[in-house]
């Protein structure tokens, strides 16, 4: 009987994991969590499923038990893990930006530089970033590990401390200062390099990959139907910004075109009403779920 192939695919536990779910049940692939299984159900008889804390997927990953895994490129930099990177993937639990590691100081604090930092103390989750990062400005300082709560501890614990932000919103929060920034991280898709060098592990993960990003490219865009007058179409044309050259094709009725294209959602608002000014009718948008290039 021959073996069935089995893919087995670490997903990031906590804060990012309803966003990690979202966007592959829009890749077409639904995946349910129960709160009594340590294996969450996976619609793909060739997928295993495992939900791990996002810290630790990159070492699984290196070390064989994943073949693969979606992590921050923060962790994957502060574990050192010798991995192969599949791709980019913009996505987080608050906003489509990567998130930021950054220094910071209470506001008050006299701290103006990396450099004021010298003999000091700095509370941080990415101790081994924020070690190599006092090491390429010639600082020397303590740098201790944080459990959590890293912001509380700014006023009165330590020094500084170097915490993940997107908006920043937390910190000013909590009356604190960012001093500079030590790394941008976004969502990556990595893969085992013995896994990568699998022909059908390959296959299974780059088509995971592409129809992930299907997914997260369609989140911004929406298609955009509608009929106008073939006079009008030079016009119209030019007003219409598209993905690619838009689809035209004749209606029953002479002298009619329907134009069908893919555009930014953010610029439908201001576009219609410029379209239906230059004589399109029945303008249609609708949402996208995948846009595969």
């Amino acid at each position: 009987m021959k073996k069935k192939n089995i893919l087995r695919f670490g997903l990031p536990k906590g804060s990012l994991q309803d966003a990690t779910i979202e966007k592959l049940a829009k890749a077409g692939f639904n995946i349910t969590v129960s709160s009594r299984s340590y294996i969450p159900y996976v619609d793909d008889d060739e997928l295993e499923i495992r939900m791990i804390r996002a810290q630790e997927i990159s070492r699984y990953v290196e070390h064989g038990y994943l073949d693969c895994g979606i992590t921050g490129y923060d962790w994957i930099q502060e574990n050192g893990s010798k991995v192969h990177e599949v791709g980019e993937f913009l996505f987080s639990k608050a906003t489509r930006q990567a998130a930021r590691w950054v220094l910071a100081v209470p506001e008050d604090s006299p701290v103006k530089s990396v450099k004021d930092l010298q003999g000091k103390r700095i509370a941080t989750e990415v101790v081994n970033l924020t070690k190599k990062y006092l090491r390429q400005h010639k600082v020397k300082a303590e740098v201790e590990f944080s459990w959590g709560a890293t912001e509380v501890k700014a006023h009165e614990l330590v020094d500084a401390i170097v915490e993940i932000t997107e908006t920043g919103s937390s910190l000013r929060a909590n009356k604190l200062r960012i001093v500079d920034t030590l790394l941008y991280s976004t969502p990556r898709l990595i893969a085992n390099l013995q896994a990568w060098k699998n022909t059908w592990k390959r296959q299974k993960i780059e088509r995971i990959a592409l129809l992930l990003k299907g997914a997260l490219e369609a989140e911004a865009k929406v298609g955009l139907k509608m009929n106008v007058a073939r006079k009008n179409l030079g016009r119209l044309l030019e007003t219409l910004p598209a993905l690619r050259n838009p689809t035209i094709s004749n209606l029953s009725q002479e002298g009619w075109v329907a134009v069908e294209t893919i555009i930014d959602e953010r610029v439908v608002r201001e576009i219609i009403p410029a379209l239906k000014s230059l004589g399109a009718e029945g303008i249609i948008e609708y949402p996208l779920n995948k846009v595969v290039y």
